[in-house]
């Protein structure tokens, strides 16, 4: 079992106590995300949120969150869909948690409970089974509301679909939508879209503590764990996303993938196929600014797995429903990060609204 534990200044102390008891335990990986000193005030919602993203994205099985009463984190946790965090201060509260809710987030106050209570309430809670039964239609009404509530953020047996909704993206998005936007500005925003994409989808990658010196003394400061990641656009459109994500991520590697639609069948055929030599050790993202039958999408998908990757996120900037549901069901391992999900493909197999061909328009070849 792979658990991820965080907490904020408060409790940083138990936290890692906790972690010290938790890797003592030979069948549980135990991941620390933070935070890294006590000296330094945080705010518990990125701890949460860091955490939180890391189950929903199934990275991790589990996740221990900590603070002062534990209440801050049990709330921000549950804002996540698909994390059901129960905040207990208890053995049999934190059993219940798990024979009867599922619980897949516990949250405990470093100011409420001891070192010694919060170890056996997190035995626990770790060695309790789901019970199912007649609690699995109540989890399944859960489920159901969290879907018609958050449709951007349905998280699944077949992978999570995830539409961004900040403004700047929206804006910019309807922009190039527009007809009359011209090759040079239509080629700007998109690089911008991706980058916008990228930023809110590495909100989770781990920190690590460094020490650096500033003009006036030494100090604690945090970097990036070093984490690899490579990005493979899909020829020619996914082209116009490339730059804007390494000019936030300089250091990834960038493969290329050339398909083209066959204008009778629809079905993609493959061209050209040159990926990093480590693809099976990097975090890859496959770009295809739009996600339309998901033919393309999957085969590019299908040949990154043939080469050895594993964890493959796929990033457009607009969807349509019958793209998702074709690479959530040839690759259910697989999230789709997109801007906008629009209505439907016409009978050319384009999407509706749409902006036309992604690529004639980065290029002014139509």
């Amino acid at each position: 079992m792979r658990v991820a534990v965080g907490s904020d200044h408060a409790a940083f102390s138990l936290k890692e106590l906790l972690l010290d008891h938790l890797r003592r335990k030979a069948d549980i990986e135990v991941i620390d995300m933070g935070t890294e000193t006590e000296t330094v005030s945080c705010d518990y919602p990125d701890i949460a949120f860091r955490v939180g993203e890391e189950i929903a994205k199934k990275n991790v099985d589990r996740g221990v969150l900590l603070c002062g009463t534990g209440v801050g984190m049990s709330i921000a946790a549950n804002k996540i869909p698909g994390i059901y965090a129960a905040h207990c201060h208890d053995v049999e509260t934190a059993r219940f948690s798990r024979l009867h809710n599922n619980s897949n987030v516990i949250t405990m106050g470093a100011r409420i409970i001891s070192p010694e209570l919060a170890s056996a309430i997190l035995d626990t809670w770790l060695s309790t089974d789901f019970e199912q039964g007649r609690h699995t239609a109540r989890i399944a009404k859960v489920l159901d509301y969290e879907r018609k509530v958050c449709p951007g953020r349905a998280f699944s047996e077949k992978g999570k679909t995830v539409l961004f909704e900040h403004p700047l993206m929206l804006h910019k998005v309807s922009l190039i939508r527009n007809k009359d936007t011209s090759v040079k500005e239509f080629r700007e925003l998109v690089q911008e879209i991706a980058g916008l994409m990228v930023y809110e989808m590495t909100r989770s990658l781990p920190l690590v503590k460094i020490e650096v010196e500033t003009p006036l003394e030494r100090t604690d400061a945090l970097a990036l764990a070093g984490k690899d990641l490579a990005i493979v656009p899909v020829l020619r459109a996914g082209l116009g996303m490339v730059d804007g994500i390494l000019q936030l991520i300089p250091n990834a590697k960038v493969g290329h993938i050339g398909l083209y639609r066959d204008p009778d069948t629809l079905l993609p055929v493959e061209y050209y196929c040159k990926l990093p030599g480590d693809i099976d050790q990097r975090d890859v993202l496959v770009l295809d600014p739009m996600l339309a039958t998901g033919g393309s999408a999957s085969a590019a998908i299908s040949l990154i797995k043939k080469r050895g990757g594993k964890k493959i996120s796929l990033v457009c900037i607009i969807a349509a429903p019958e793209g998702v549901s074709k690479v959530h069901a040839d690759h259910p391992d697989v999230d789709i990060y997109a801007a906008a999900l629009d209505s439907h493909l016409n009978d050319h197999g384009y999407i509706v609204p749409g902006l036309g061909d992604a690529g004639d328009r980065l290029y002014g070849t139509k």
